[in-house]
């Protein structure tokens, strides 16, 4: 069994997981913010030496550690788990985690590493899971497919969990009688579009937005996900 490093993040994480994590005698665990930053992400990869980096909470707590690995350089030879704080975690139902916090931090500490696709943006962030813009009426273009022209309900980004090319991109328009869903994969995802929301891994951009982009990164995360 691998020794990992705990990043607890938020009271409510500790809480949550606590004594299931707390008691092993086969982690270290740290008490961080949520959606902790450089001050307490880095000191601690740079000592990890063999040891797995674990993030338990949110998948917004997730992408702000996925974000200091690659200010960090590091994302290429950390491995990281993940124990989510929520049934409802996009980033576990994408990869195949499970959110029951007992297995997901046995797969954390037991499981191998995976690589997978993780997507940067125009604004200097990440998305590990899944990406929302919405409401949203403009043009899209996913590499050199249209994928919108004019309004949608919502746009949904994903990593692609299937090996692709980088990343899918649903549009999803809601109408009377049900939904239609507009599915289209590829490498990267540009939208012009008058102001609007967006939200990466569950955490809003502080401001309304009126171009977007989203693209692979070269390098992949190793994502602990198999036994």
């Amino acid at each position: 069994m691998v020794r990992g490093i705990v990043l607890a993040c938020g009271n409510d994480s500790l809480d949550k997981e606590s004594p299931l994590i707390t008691e092993r005698d086969d982690v270290e665990v740290l008490a961080v913010p949520p959606r902790p930053g450089k001050a307490h992400v880095d000191a601690v990869v740079s000592d990890l030496g063999d040891q797995r980096l674990v993030v338990a909470g949110t998948d917004a707590d997730l992408n702000a550690v996925v974000l200091r690995l690659l200010r960090s350089e590091r994302v290429a030879d950390v491995e990281l788990a993940y124990v989510p704080s929520s049934p409802d975690s996009a980033v576990a139902e994408l990869w195949g985690l499970p959110t029951d916090t007992a297995r997901a931090l046995d797969l954390a500490l037991r499981g191998d590493p995976d690589k997978v696709p993780f997507l940067r943006d125009d604004a200097g962030g990440v998305l590990v899971g899944l990406g929302v813009i919405s409401p949203v009426r403009g043009v899209g273009y996913c590499d050199d497919d249209n994928v919108l022209r004019g309004q949608a309900t919502r746009l949904e980004v994903t990593p692609d969990p299937d090996g692709g090319a980088g990343l899918v991109v649903r549009v999803v328009h809601k109408r009377l009688l049900g939904k239609k869903v507009k599915e289209t994969a590829g490498r990267a995802f540009q939208l012009g579009c008058l102001p609007t929301s967006v939200t990466s891994d569950g955490f809003a951009h502080p401001r309304q937005m009126n171009k977007w982009t989203w693209y692979r990164h070269t390098e992949d995360l190793r994502l602990v996900r198999g036994l």
